[in-house]
This record gives structure tokens, sequence and C-alpha cells, in this order.
């Protein structure tokens, strides 16, 4: 048995370590494993043209790695065998069922988590990670879904449980909130900067609310139906190009309206083929035109041009690269890149669009 001598003056060794490595800095890596394969992991396959490439995945903590992990670690395994922690393990902080997300300029991705009841940020430039769980001062996020980024650089998050929109500061700040009262369930988010307006799609009420940069209501889009621009259980939201696009979930089809609110048509329809739609949850639009939906009763990503023609689908469920358990969310960052929130394999995967018609 350990001396108490030999205990304390191993102590002290440990912490001479960790005050020397004060200074560490973290990379973020995307993913790291699956960038060490031979394999280049492209859709479609050969030998058609290349349009995308797997770029990796946000998993949480194992992302970021320091140049100096290994000592680090054994540092740290040093300690919890001196304080007897020996045996108990240690939860990483990853995410656990992650619904939709957002990329700014400065190398950050916001991630809405459910089941960790939080936004966890990835901040690549600053190789940190970050989660956010105050929706208010005394408030803690219950079901975040829909995120966005508002006026002044803020972080929109969208509560489906508390019913009401929370603002958060870079720092993750709470700010305040919007909604109450108005909102039945909000689950997506998107914003016309533009214009300064906030479109929430009210899952339970059947219809889009949206609001100015200040969080007062102006306009009600749609209501229960089937017909043009009504809505049967939206969810995921994007706005791009002068024009909203909204997954009519249950209606099986994403919605399109003009700035202004009216329809201005519709993309894919009901079925059983590969382009068909069942659940369609996330959509958004690249720089390019591209469309996507998420297609989450068959774990696919639809791909349909600025047409609306369909060109590809990515997926098929399991838990490989290119495979998808229960998908949500997708958007898509100024550099090109496609994140899926792979809700139920824990993770965003990302892919790179290559270029081309």
């Amino acid at each position: 048995m350990i001396s108490d001598f030999l205990r304390n003056r191993l102590l002290l060794a440990f912490l001479l370590f960790l005050s020397g490595c004060a200074e560490t800095k973290y990379v973020m890596h995307l993913d790291p494993d699956y960038r060490a394969a031979s394999v280049a992991r492209i859709w479609p396959a050969a030998p058609e043209t290349p349009r995308y490439r797997y770029v990796g995945q946000l998993l949480g903590e194992e992302n970021f790695v320091s140049d100096d992990a290994n000592n680090r670690n054994a540092g740290i395994k040093l300690f919890h065998w001196l304080v007897g922690l020996v045996g108990m393990g240690e939860e990483k902080i990853m995410l656990k069922r992650p619904q939709s997300g957002v990329s700014d300029a400065n190398g950050r991705t916001y991630v809405t988590d459910i089941s960790n009841h939080a936004v966890f940020v990835f901040d690549q430039a600053a190789g940190e990670l970050l989660v956010w769980n105050q929706a208010l001062e005394h408030k803690k996020f219950v079901t975040p879904i829909g995120i966005a980024i508002g006026a002044g650089g803020q972080i929109l998050v969208a509560d489906a449980e508390l019913g009401r929109v929370f603002r958060l500061d870079r720092d993750g700040k709470p700010l305040g909130s919007f909604g109450l009262g108005i909102l039945n369930r909000p689950t997506g988010l998107a914003r016309d900067a533009q214009r300064g307006r906030i479109y929430v799609s009210d899952t339970h009420a059947h219809d889009i609310k949206v609001f100015d940069d200040d969080g007062r209501l102006l306009q009600v889009i749609g209501h229960r139906g089937e017909g043009d621009g009504e809505l049967n259980f939206p969810t995921h939201m994007s706005f791009a190009g002068d024009k909203l696009y909204v997954a009519d979930s249950m209606n099986a089809r994403v919605l399109i309206f003009d700035a202004q609110g009216k329809p201005a048509g519709t993309l894919g329809r009901r079925g059983l083929y590969i382009g068909n739609l069942t659940r369609p949850k996330g959509v958004t639009v690249d720089g390019s035109g591209n469309i996507y939906v998420v297609e989450s009763f068959y774990d696919n990503l639809l791909v349909f041009d600025s047409q609306k023609n369909f060109l590809m689908p990515i997926g098929g469920t399991g838990k490989e690269v290119g495979q998808f358990y229960l998908p949500a969310g997708v958007w898509s960052d100024q550099q090109g890149r496609i994140y899926v929130a792979d809700m139920f394999n824990g993770r965003i995967v990302i892919f790179q669009f290559l270029g081309g018609a």
C-alpha cells in the first residue's frame, strides 16, 4: 500500500506537471480516425464523376487533440490512481441526440442536442468545445431544436418544451427570449438577415410565425391542411435566395414561400422510390443553389438542383460513413460543406460539395 509520504510527493509532481501544461493548445480534428483511411469516401461512386467527399464528423470532446495529449493522459491517469478513481470511468463530453445546427463565418459550429439539453459549440479557430445549457439566468434548456444566427452575432435557440426562442451572446450568456404565450411548440428556425425577420416553425400549431429582430410578432404563415401553402407538422427550415424552405413533415413535402410569406412552390412528393419523401426533416440550400432534404424515415440525404430536379441520394440505414440512423437537421456553410445531424448515431456528418452540374 502506498505510503502517505510517497502519495504526497506524487501529488506534488502531478501538480507541477499540470502547471507545465497550462498553456497547452488544442486543435479541432474532424474525426481523425476516419481521416487516416486509405480509401476516399466520395459520392456518387466511380465511374460517375464525384460530387461530394466525406470530410469528417463532429462528436464532442474526441474532436479536440493536443500536441502533448499522450503525456497529459498519462498524468491524468496517474492522478486518478492517486485519488482512488481507478476503475470508476470517465464520462466524456459527447453529442447524444443532435437535432440541428448552424456554422458561422468565424469557424464556429453550433449544435442543439436534446438529450444533453444544451447547445454544443465547436470552435475550430480557438480549439475548444463549449457546452451551453442556460436558456435564461435561472432556467436551463429542456428541448433545444432550432438554431440560427441572429442580429449582431446573437445565437437564437428554439426550445420546443419551453415554448420560446432564446437569445444568447457569443459567450453563451442569456440575453432574453421571445414568443412566450404565442408559440406552442417551436422547432425550426431561420432568419432573413436582409429584412431582419425571424421565422419560427410552430409544429403543433401547424404554421410559421414571423418575428422581427426585437421579438415582435409580424405575421403568421399557413394553417393546417394539405393544400397550397398549408402545413401539417412543419419542422426544420432554411432561408436562402429570398425564399423560405419549410419541411412540411407530415405532408411529405418541402413548401417554399417568398420573402412576403406567399406560396412559391413545393419540392418532392410522397412515395416509395428513392427521391420521394415520407418524413422530411432538415432542409438547406448551398451557395450553388442545390437543395438538400433529410428523408428521416429512410435515412437518406436527398440532393436536388435549383430547379427542384432530383439529383442523387447519400445514405441508407447504418452507422458507417455515408449511412444515417434517424437523421434530423441539415445545414451548409460558406465553404460549401454540408452538415447532417445524424441523430441516433450521435454525430454531425460533414460532406464537401466538389462542384459541377
